[in-house]
């Protein structure tokens, strides 16, 4: 059970912080939910309280694991044989599991992809997706600002 003020990620969507928990009502039935506050977009999620290990819910990862990310950010990566839609599957798997070392290595391959061959609409949307996901989990954990952190990524990407 979370409590507010907790930092958390909801796979898919990102990071945020638990601003308060809400008592609604949907189709006749009264739910909790906590309502979350994203630092990228400024956006709002309700998360059912009682659907919290089902989807995967998480406590954001710790300052000193940044570095981790970081490192796999910066790793080398191949060109992919796989089809699209293999290579679209196996990196959405990624992204769904929810662990940001997965959704890392998400970004750098696509960025590299794109650089190299160009990527498709749906893999340039799923990297747009997958860089915001990062950038909502780093700048909580480091506290600090969306925007910077989102420079420090694509400088990162910029010399794979």
């Amino acid at each position: 059970m979370f409590k507010l003020g907790d930092k958390i990620v909801y796979p898919m969507h990102g990071a945020g912080t638990i601003e308060s928990v809400e008592e609604k009502e949907i189709l006749g039935k009264k739910k909790r939910y906590y309502v979350l506050k994203m630092p990228v977009g400024e956006m709002k999620l309700m998360i059912p309280v009682d659907n919290v290990d089902n989807i995967g819910i998480r406590s954001i990862i710790r300052k000193d694991q940044i570095n981790k990310v970081v490192s796999i950010l910066e790793e080398k990566t191949a060109l992919t044989d796989l089809n699209w839609n293999k290579r679209f599957r196996s990196n959405m798997e990624k992204i769904k599991t929810g662990n940001i070392f997965e959704v890392a290595e998400v970004v750098r391959d696509l960025s590299y992809r794109d650089k190299e061959k160009g990527l498709s609409t749906g893999e340039k949307k799923m990297l747009s997706n997958a860089k915001q996901i990062l950038v909502s989990e780093i700048a909580l954990a480091k506290n600090t600002d969306g925007t910077k952190v989102q420079a420090e990524i694509e400088c990162i990407i910029d010399n794979i």
